[in-house]
C-alpha cells in the first residue's frame, strides 16, 4: 500500500491519518489488511514514530482500525466508508465522434465447440513446443541479443536475413535483409503501410469479400474502403475505383473463397497501378499449406515498378501467439516504414525473433511445415469431400490454405438461421456474407469452413451434422 502525504496544514499526524483514512475509504487498505508498524510506517513516510502512533489511535477511536495485541493493526471488518464528495465531472471521456469501432470477439475468449471449423486458427498441438522452448531459452541469456539496449526497429538482422533466404527458395521471391522489416503480424504490417501511404479521406480498394481486419483498419485511419469484386481470376482490376490509393489484395489463395488470381489479371492490376502510381498491398498469408502444384509466383515477383509491398505472416504457419511477421518495402518506402515502426513501440522481442531466425536456419520451421502440412492435407480432403455430399453447397475448388468456402443454392439461402442452428448444436463455422462490405442483397450466401482446429476424428461427424442442419 503505497501512501502520500499532502501539505495541507494541521502538522505530520493529521496528514498521516487522512492518507490512511483515504486508503481504508478508498480500497486500497480493505477489510482485514493488516497495517505496518508504527515504527515501519514512520520510517517508509519520513515522519516520527509519534505522528504515526497518532494517526493509529485516531481511526482506532473512529471504528477504521481494530488493534490486536501481539498481533498488530488491521482494518476493521465494516468500516465506516462515508460517501467520496468528488467533483461534478463534464462527462465520462468518449472517443471521437469519427471513431466507432469497438473490439471484436476473438477465437481465445469461449471454450473450443466440439464441432470447430473456426478460420484462421491453426492446430497448436502440431508445434514443436519443446524444441521452440529450448531455442527462446537460449536466447533469454544476459549475453544474448543485447538485453539492456533497444533493438533495430527493423527487426533482428538474424531474422530479416532468415526471411529474404526463406522467400527466395519457398517463394521464388528476390529480397535482402534490407528490404525486411519485421512485424508483430500481417495487421501489424497493415497498419505500417497505411500510416505512411494514406491519409483521411483517401481510398482504398479491397476484395468484396475480403479480409475484414483490413477493411477495419483503414476505416480506423479515416479512409475511404471501396469494395472490389471477385471472380474465378482473382480480382477484378476493370472494378477498381479511378481515385485509389492503395490496393490490398490476396492473390495466391483470395480469402475467404480460396482463388488464386490468374496470371493475367495478375499482370492487368501491375499494369492498371503503374500507370496511377498506385501501391499494391499483397497479403500472402498461409502459402506454406498448399496441396496441389506449385502456385503462381507472387505478385512482387512480377512487379517492375516498384509498387508492390508484399506481406507474409507466421501466425497460421506457426501459432497466432507468436505475432510475428514482415513486410517487404520497395526503397523509396522503407525508411518510413522503419520510422513508423520506432514510433509505435520501439521494436519487437529480441529473443523470440533470434529464436525464430535459428528455427528457420536450422530447417526445423521447413521440417514443422512439412509435417503439418500432411496433416492439413488430409484435412483438407475430407472437409472438401464432406462439404461436396451436401446437395445445397457449391465447393469453390482450392488447393491451400487452412480453410474451404461453399455457396449456398438456391443464393437466397439465410445463412445466418443455419450458422445459428449449428451453434447451438455446438458446430461452429463462418457466414461468408460477414466478408463483405457491399449492400445485402449483393453478398453471396455461403459458408466459410475452417480446419485447422478441427478434431479430425469429428470432422465427418460434424459435417454430416451440418448437412441435416441444411436440409
Amino acid at each position: 500500500m503505497e501512501l502520500s502525504l499532502d501539505g495541507r496544514p494541521g502538522g505530520r499526524t493529521a496528514a498521516v491519518y487522512r492518507a490512511l483514512r483515504a486508503a481504508i475509504l478508498d480500497g486500497r487498505a480493505p477489510a482485514g489488511h493488516r497495517l505496518p508498524s508504527t515504527r515501519v510506517l514512520a520510517a517508509d513516510l519520513g515522519v516520527s514514530r509519534g505522528s504515526v502512533a497518532g494517526a493509529y489511535e485516531r481511526l482506532t477511536a473512529e471504528g477504521f482500525l481494530t488493534a490486536r495485541v501481539g498481533a498488530g493493526t488491521f482494518v476493521t471488518a465494516g468500516a465506516p466508508r462515508p460517501a467520496v464528495t468528488r467533483r461534478a465531472a463534464a462527462g465520462p471521456l468518449r472517443p471521437h465522434p469519427g471513431w466507432s469501432l469497438t473490439p471484436l470477439p476473438t477465437s481465445g475468449e469461449e471454450p473450443p465447440p466440439r464441432y470447430d471449423f473456426r478460420t484462421g486458427i491453426p492446430d497448436a498441438r502440431l508445434f514443436p513446443f519443446d524444441t521452440w522452448r529450448r531455442l527462446v531459452a537460449a536466447e533469454l541469456r544476459l549475453g544474448a541479443n543485447g538485453p539492456g539496449t533497444y533493438a533495430e526497429p527493423s527487426g533482428h538482422p538474424a531474422l530479416r536475413e532468415a526471411i529474404a533466404r526463406y522467400l527466395g527458395y519457398a517463394r521464388s521471391v528476390h529480397a535482402t535483409a534490407g528490404d525486411v522489416v519485421v512485424t508483430n503480424g500481417a495487421q501489424h504490417a497493415l497498419d505500417l503501410i497505411a500510416r505512411v501511404l494514406l491519409r483521411p479521406g483517401d481510398v482504398a480498394a479491397v476484395e468484396d469479400p475480403g479480409y475484414p481486419p483490413a477493411r477495419r483498419l483503414f476505416t480506423a485511419l479515416g479512409v475511404r474502403v471501396a469494395g472490389v469484386p471477385v471472380d474465378d481470376e482473382g480480382l477484378v482490376v476493370s472494378a477498381l475505383p479511378d481515385r485509389a490509393r492503395l490496393v490490398y489484395v490476396t492473390p495466391s489463395h483470395q480469402f475467404p473463397l480460396g482463388r488464386v488470381m490468374s496470371l493475367a489479371r495478375r499482370r492487368e492490376l501491375l499494369e492498371w497501378a503503374g500507370k496511377r502510381s498506385v501501391a499494391i498491398v499483397e497479403d500472402d498469408y498461409d502459402s506454406e499449406f498448399r496441396f496441389s502444384a506449385r502456385p503462381l509466383e507472387p505478385l512482387c515477383t512480377l512487379d517492375r515498378s516498384g509498387r508492390v509491398l508484399y506481406v507474409g505472416t507466421f501466425s497460421k504457419s506457426m501459432m497466432p501467439a507468436m505475432r510475428t511477421g514482415f513486410v517487404l518495402a520497395p526503397p523509396g518506402l522503407r525508411p518510413a516504414v522503419v520510422a513508423a515502426r520506432q514510433i509505435g513501440d520501439a521494436h519487437g522481442q529480441t529473443a523470440v525473433q533470434a529464436a525464430l531466425a535459428r528455427f528457420i536456419d536450422e530447417g526445423l520451421f521447413a521440417r514443422h511445415v512439412r509435417r503439418a502440412g500432411r496433416a492439413y492435407q488430409d484435412r483438407h480432403a475430407r472437409v472438401t469431400a464432406g462439404l461436396a455430399r451436401i446437395p445445397a453447397l457449391d465447393v469453390i475448388p482450392t488447393a491451400a490454405g487452412l480453410h474451404v468456402t461453399a455457396l449456398l443454392r438456391p443464393p437466397g439461402r439465410d445463412s445466418a438461421a443455419i450458422l445459428a442452428a449449428a451453434r447451438r448444436r455446438g458446430l461452429a463455422l463462418e457466414d461468408l456474407a460477414a466478408y463483405s462490405g457491399g449492400p445485402d442483397e449483393l453478398r453471396q450466401a455461403g459458408l466459410v469452413v475452417g480446419f485447422g482446429a478441427a478434431e479430425p476424428a469429428l470432422i465427418d461427424e460434424g459435417l454430416d451434422l451440418l448437412g441435416r442442419l441444411i436440409a
